[in-house]
């Protein structure tokens, strides 16, 4: 495990303003008592949380960071199942007995995170009604967009899963630009880098986006939609298996 938290200290920050909105859909009760048992942790870009086969020891709440999770075949290919920024949480599979990790989870964007203790976390499920609830349909959005991400990734032409996972990282930060180098969308879609730069060039050669040395700018949000594949607008907030049932 690499990870280097540059700050790492008891958080105070009182209920409906954690920063992360699964842990601020809990009763305020139930908020408060499970940031009492958080501590405010800074990530950086490139930092693996979790690596698969090792034990989980934290769970992660980001607030303003964005985390990737890799499925890992043979030790070195990988295909990104999901990224996760302030609507989730990185380590669910602890809640349901799974100790080590199933996934490679990289930082993606850096920033701050509330950081909970495995054990906690699953002492806190064990009696929370709320986060049970709100648990259980996290888990089932998650998986169910991971199948809809596996099957993308076997059936739909690299542009318009491209188009796909910048319209999500977008999402994820809210913001219309960000950093993402070719390495890093290669592993994330599981192809050369090469694929990815011609993908990203024809993006670019449509203004649909602007891509400098890893720095990103969606300039047309819906003409990138359009030429995305339909995934987008089953897994986007407002689709059909998009996190915003998970708080309704």
């Amino acid at each position: 495990m690499t990870l280097n938290l540059n700050t790492a200290h008891r958080n105070n920050l009182s209920p409906q303003s954690s920063g992360n909105r699964l842990l601020s859909s809990l009763p305020e009760e139930d908020q408060g008592h499970m940031q009492a048992l958080c501590e405010l942790v800074e990530v950086e870009v490139g930092e693996a949380l979790f690596e698969p086969g090792q034990p989980i020891d934290f769970v992660y709440f980001p607030i303003d960071a964005l985390i990737s999770q890799l499925a890992v075949a043979d030790g070195r290919m990988t295909l990104e199942v999901g990224a996760v920024g302030r609507e989730g949480m990185i380590g669910t599979s602890v809640a349901l007995g799974h100790t080590l990790a199933q996934v490679r989870a990289v930082v993606q964007r850096s920033g701050q995170c509330l950081r909970m203790s495995a054990a906690d976390f699953c002492n806190e499920f064990a009696h929370l009604e709320s986060l049970q609830h709100l648990l259980h349909r996290y888990t089932n959005t998650l998986l169910a967009q991971a199948i809809q991400i596996a099957v993308c990734s076997r059936f739909h032409v690299l542009e318009a899963r491209l188009a796909r996972s910048l319209l999500i990282t977008r999402d994820r930060l809210q913001s219309e630009k960000f950093h993402m180098t070719h390495e890093f969308l290669a592993h994330a879609l599981g192809v050369r880098r090469v694929g990815v730069t011609k993908a990203a060039s024809a993006l670019q050669q449509q203004k649909l986006i602007s891509y400098s040395r890893g720095n990103i700018e969606i300039l047309d949000a819906a003409g990138l939609e359009a030429v995305s594949c339909r995934c987008y607008e089953l897994v986007k907030d407002s689709g059909s298996i998009g996190m915003g049932s998970v708080f309704t």
